[in-house]
């Protein structure tokens, strides 16, 4: 099957300055995509040179079979059959919910304008809002309104720009798995750039992990956070510290928390040192355990309990427990290690 969206070695550069560097990657019909990283780190030129608002250096995007930009081929925006929604809703004030969701199908009767429009406000849950204006409703609503005007006109695929960044932490979690639910329904294929990784983890298919221009990996939300292929992407995703420890065989290591046995075969030279990357998860309570941390610091989180420690040594894990165990700050508990997915990368220096 021809992915709907492939990107093969794609360039940016804005002046003499390369924003994004061989950039390849692809996205089949019906899934959902993310571009995820830091600003400055090129998703957002990389989705407007999709969208046709920039033109590439080097390379080829593909949209649907046909070549859209090449270094000397710029399709116009309105020509790609594409859909955005972007971080400010960008919606017009002076037109209602409904008149705002039709507004990309001019060209259709007035009665299939309404009816599409009907459709797009029941699906994102609006239709009784259809003749009140943007300032009349929530951020929330405005972001949905926008996603049903992207929606609206059918493109064979949708852009999201940081689209739940203006919304408060809770809203933004909620709306995310709406709109996810939302795109699913209708198999929509999109691709949504954010640098907020839950709102990767929770849309998301499948997350593309970029920094300073260049894609660092390309996969499966469990993938990237369980088998990073590089520092950056294990430090970037989720919550972790690297701990020192010495190769004995190519999924042995000894560490300080013990002797690990991983569940891949690195290309070791034994009795080299190796840094390993301890998730929290990776961490448990064990009262009876010889080993000891010290309690740095605490953050209640409702079901769970985040603690940073400080082993033995002097080295610095952080562990999520219960909240019923709540150890008082200086104070030594003892833990264990249950790392089934062994994160290793040759240390720098011996």
């Amino acid at each position: 099957m021809e992915p709907l969206l492939q990107l093969d070695g794609v360039w940016c550069a804005y002046d003499d300055s390369t924003v994004v560097e061989d950039l390849s990657f692809h996205i089949n019909k019906g899934d959902i995509a993310c571009l995820l990283g830091p600003s400055g780190c090129g998703k957002t030129t990389t989705l407007r040179s999709i969208a046709g608002f920039e033109s590439i250096t080097r390379g080829s995007i593909k949209l649907d079979g046909m070549q859209v930009s090449a270094p000397k081929l710029l399709v116009p925006p309105e020509k790609r059959n594409l859909g955005m929604v972007f971080q400010d809703y960008a919606l017009f004030p002076h037109l209602t919910i409904q008149e705002n969701v039709c507004f990309g199908l001019r060209r259709a009767s007035a009665s299939k304008r309404k009816s599409v429009a009907a459709k797009m406000l029941e699906l994102v849950g609006l239709e009784q809002y259809a003749t009140r204006y943007p300032h009349e409703i929530s951020g929330g609503q405005q972001q949905r309104v926008a996603l049903a005007r992207a929606m609206a006109p059918e493109p064979s695929l949708i852009l999201l720009d940081e689209p739940f960044s203006n919304l408060d932490v809770d809203l933004r979690r909620r709306l995310s798995l709406e709109v996810r639910d939302i795109l699913k329904s209708l198999g929509t294929t999109a691709l949504l750039v954010t640098h907020d990784q839950e709102e990767a983890f929770a849309v998301a298919d499948r997350i593309g992990v970029m920094n300073e221009g260049k894609l660092q990996q390309w996969d499966s939300a469990y993938n990237i956070y369980h088998e990073p292929l590089n520092r950056f992407v294990a430090n970037f995703i989720g919550l972790g510290h690297f701990i020192r420890g010495k190769a004995l065989s190519p999924d042995l290591v000894d560490t300080e928390m013990g002797v690990i046995r991983g569940n891949r075969a690195y290309q070791w030279v034994p009795e080299s040192p190796v840094d390993i990357l301890l998730r929290p998860d990776d961490i448990l309570p064990d009262p009876d355990s010889p080993l000891q941390a010290k309690v740095l610091q605490k953050t209640f989180t409702g079901a769970s309990m985040l603690f940073k420690l400080q082993l033995p040594t002097g080295s610095i894990v952080e562990a999520i427990f219960p909240s019923h165990n709540d150890h008082e700050i200086g104070t030594m508990v003892g833990i264990r290690l249950e790392a089934d997915h062994l994160v290793a990368f040759s240390s720098p220096t011996p």
